[in-house]
């Protein structure tokens, strides 16, 4: 198929944008890329798609979400993290069945396709939302997943007995550490090398110290990378201190062997100029979820200095009930004006470097960024289109800023992932899209049955 007429926002090495921009692609790879006139010329007698008045970017690359939560959307809004957790989220959470996470990863799958998320890092999946289920939504959506499966053996947040987790979510090492090996045999490399099963692991304090040091020599040794949560909120900053001797986030990272290019650390907030320091000498990625952060009010990234420091960023939307969306379209505006909020410089992240932390850093911290990223020959063909024909996204200017700072999940038209079409004018065309949405209303329902928090998520105010 020749995609034609389109303005490619490629993200190569020289960051070129194609003006009437063309790409062939050959079964799942891109085999030419440039001039719309130059490649029709050449492959007169190629199919054609024509993608006029359309921005095409490389597929988004999402480092960090939660796919059980979309069905907790909006359950546990106006909560800080522990409260959310431990009265709402983890209640629920251990309330689910192995139906209940099909239907989950389906809407948050469906979701993020139709606003271009191409491949995500699934951060914690729990053994009782049925891991099986969650790999077979992803080989039948068409989407790629590295699927981060828990591991863990202590049923506590920090070291506060009182921040316990609902027991129907604890997991002992057979359960999540031995598990994660049965599903990397099972499905690592499946669905067209789609899928990649990775190590979910915990927060500290979830986690022992010798379970995390058998982990990481097991990452090691059989080359499964790592995602875990660190340094989100003050109370993960305190546990460390509170270790004898005392520890900061990233040098207790570094004791157990948690810090390399195999690893991905999400949220990353609570960090001191030495954590910094030590995360770049590693080679260690961060995800970045500045929406997740502000409405838990967990605090802002050290980005700015992150980023100065050469640490590979890529961005996450985190869970549905921390965000309320899957669309990394809306977490690239959040990304790029945050910031500027803060250290009060309008320049500080520019929607240029936003751009590379939804595609080529994404790609990057997921060690896929030979095969995705950026839209070159001999790379996937994973790309989105977004329609920039419409009231709202007229004008623009800068590609790159109208994609950063305008569009969203909305304006996606046509999303390509591994050569085949996935999304055509805005509609799923590799899911019943209407059966997605209508299991997760009746699945979302029974969760919130189940665990007695059907009267608590209702709204504040009066319903009549």
């Amino acid at each position: 198929m020749l995609y034609t007429n389109a303005i490619i926002i490629t993200v190569n090495d020289t960051r070129d944008i194609i003006l009437d921009g063309a790409i062939l692609v050959k079964d799942t790879r891109i085999e030419a890329i440039g001039k719309t006139t130059a490649l029709r010329a050449q492959y007169a007698d190629e199919p054609i798609t024509d993608l006029s008045g359309k921005i095409v970017i490389p597929g988004l690359v999402s480092t960090h979400m939660h796919t059980a939560q979309t069905l907790l959307r909006g359950a546990a809004d106006d909560h800080e993290l522990v409260g959310w957790l431990c009265e709402r989220v983890w209640v629920a959470q251990g309330n689910f069945t192995p139906e209940d996470g099909y239907a989950a990863a389906r809407i948050s799958i469906a979701e993020m396709l139709k606003s271009g998320t191409t491949t995500f890092l699934e951060s914690m999946f729990a053994n009782r939302y049925g891991f099986d289920g969650l790999a077979q939504a992803v080989e039948e959506s068409g989407i790629r997943g590295c699927l981060g499966k828990i591991v863990m053996d202590v049923g506590q947040y920090a070291k506060d007995p009182a921040w316990a987790m609902h027991p129907g979510l604890v997991e002992n090492r057979e359960q999540s550490l031995l598990g994660v090996l049965d599903m990397h045999e099972k499905w690592d490399g499946k669905a067209e090398g789609r899928i990649k099963v990775w190590f979910g692991a915990r927060t500290p304090g979830g986690v022992s110290d010798g379970l995390y040091k058998e982990m990481t020599a097991l990452s090691r040794e059989k080359s499964i990378p790592i995602t875990m949560h660190c340094a989100e909120v003050k109370a993960d900053r305190e546990f460390c201190a509170s270790l004898s001797p005392p520890l900061t986030p990233m040098t207790y990272c570094d004791s157990v062997g948690l810090l390399g290019p195999q690893t991905v650390l999400a949220h990353m907030v609570h960090l001191d100029d030495n954590d910094i320091a030590v995360l770049a000498k590693s080679g260690t990625h961060v995800a970045h979820c500045p929406t997740s952060n502000a409405k838990l009010a967990s605090g802002i990234a050290r980005v700015p200095e992150l980023l100065k420091a050469g640490v590979n960023i890529g961005l996450g939307t985190d869970g549905a009930p921390c965000n309320n969306t899957n669309d990394l379209l809306q977490e690239m505006k959040m990304a790029g004006i945050v910031h500027k909020a803060v250290t009060y410089d309008p320049t500080v992240v520019s929607a240029e470097e936003v751009m590379e932390m939804a595609t080529i850093k994404g790609a990057k911290a997921l060690g896929l960024d030979k095969d995705i990223g950026s839209l070159e020959v001999g790379k996937k063909a994973d790309f989105v289109a977004i329609e920039t024909r419409s009231v709202r996204m007229t004008p623009f200017f800068s590609p790159v800023s109208a994609v950063v700072y305008t569009a969203t999940g909305a304006d996606v038209d046509t999303v390509v992932v591994n050569g085949k079409t996935v999304v055509e004018k805005g509609r799923l065309i590799t899911m019943n899209e209407d059966a997605v949405v209508s299991e997760a209303a009746i699945h979302a329902k029974e969760v919130m049955e189940r665990a007695g928090l059907t009267e608590k998520v209702k709204a504040k105010w009066p319903l009549i």
